[in-house]
């Protein structure tokens, strides 16, 4: 089936619009949609560049990992794409439909693209990973990345006490304060200011939400450990993204004088399965506007430009392809 799509023919350079020849279903549980939006994601520019540890190395390839389509019959959905099927950055794709859920009449689908993968990983953090319990405190760190603001929002959707969100952009930290976060913390340049600042704010959380790793996740939890009154008290560091890099030094001592708890969040740390279960209710959440978030829809045909042009701070990018082909 002769489709359109974003082609990826080489790791280092961005997809463009093209035909691609679309495979058929290869049994009952696989169906043709057509793509009504999909998120252009940080994972997705990793699965595109190759660098992603999922990545398999084959070209050419279509990107994406979740989108809203519609099926046959009409109904939309959004799915989780399947890795061993075209990805979902087309104007139609193949998807499994155990990996989808029907999106009520009058959903937004720019919105559901947008914000579910951001979304994800904090809601099945804290609901499956480490199960928050009402009043606990949280500190994310990487808050003025999308995930993290999002991530911000679930804490206290799910019954965070206290929120801090930690990050570089101090405008964007600014905003936090509205849309759920109790205090903040800005990541400078100047260690020691760091520590102190996050000794001060946050010593005394239950759960971290990491999406830096690296340098800076390293020193925010001796920060957090030399501070905390009890250390016997349990620490959950959730890990999540790795946006200051992909690994960190952290002293044995770290481990052996606190309970701190280190775990990961993502694809194998959590079964495709756990993370199906709890589409349903991140889907109400987001159409019912518990979850804020800001998209900007873009032409498919358009993806060599949007792949490119400079992210704006707090908006996703959306890209809508066009009306079904004849």
């Amino acid at each position: 089936m002769d489709i359109h799509a974003a082609v990826v023919s080489s790791f280092d350079q961005p997809p463009r619009y093209a035909p691609f020849d679309l495979p058929a279903p290869s049994d009952d549980g696989q169906a043709v949609v057509d793509v009504l939006a999909v998120g252009l994601h940080p994972r997705v520019r990793t699965g595109a560049s190759g660098s992603h540890y999922t990545s398999t190395g084959k070209l050419p390839m279509v990107p994406g990992i979740d989108g809203v389509g519609r099926r046959a019959d009409g109904r939309a959905v959004y799915f989780v794409a399947d890795d061993d099927l075209v990805g979902p950055m087309a104007t139609r794709t193949v998807i499994d439909t155990r990996r989808s859920v029907p999106l009520p009449q009058g959903t937004d689908v720019v919105k559901i693209a947008a914000a579910m993968n951001p979304a994800m990983s904090a809601w099945v953090a804290l609901r499956r990973r480490v199960p928050i319990e009402a009043g606990q405190s949280v500190l994310v760190l990487g808050a003025t990345g999308n995930a993290g603001r999002m991530a911000v929002q679930v804490a206290k959707r799910l019954g965070a006490g206290r929120v801090v969100g930690a990050g570089r952009d101090r405008d964007r930290l600014a905003a936090l304060t509205g849309i759920g976060a109790d205090a903040t913390v800005a990541l400078t340049d100047d260690a020691d200011a760091t520590a102190g600042a996050l000794a001060e704010a946050a010593c005394e959380v239950d759960l971290v939400i990491d999406y830096l790793w690296g340098r800076p996740a390293g020193e925010a939890i001796m920060a957090l450990l030399r501070a905390r009154a009890d250390r016997g008290r349990a620490l959950n560091w959730i890990q999540i993204g790795s946006m200051a890099g992909p690994t960190l030094e952290l002293p044995s001592v770290a481990l052996r004088s606190a309970n701190l708890r280190i775990q990961g969040n993502g694809q194998g740390a959590v079964s495709t399965r756990t993370y199906l279960e709890e589409l349903p209710a991140l889907v109400e959440e987001i159409q019912n506007g518990g979850l804020s978030v800001s998209a900007r829809p873009v032409p498919l045909a358009d993806v060599g430009t949007a792949w490119t042009a400079p992210e704006v701070p707090g908006v996703r990018t959306v890209l809508v392809p066009a009306p079904k082909e004849s």
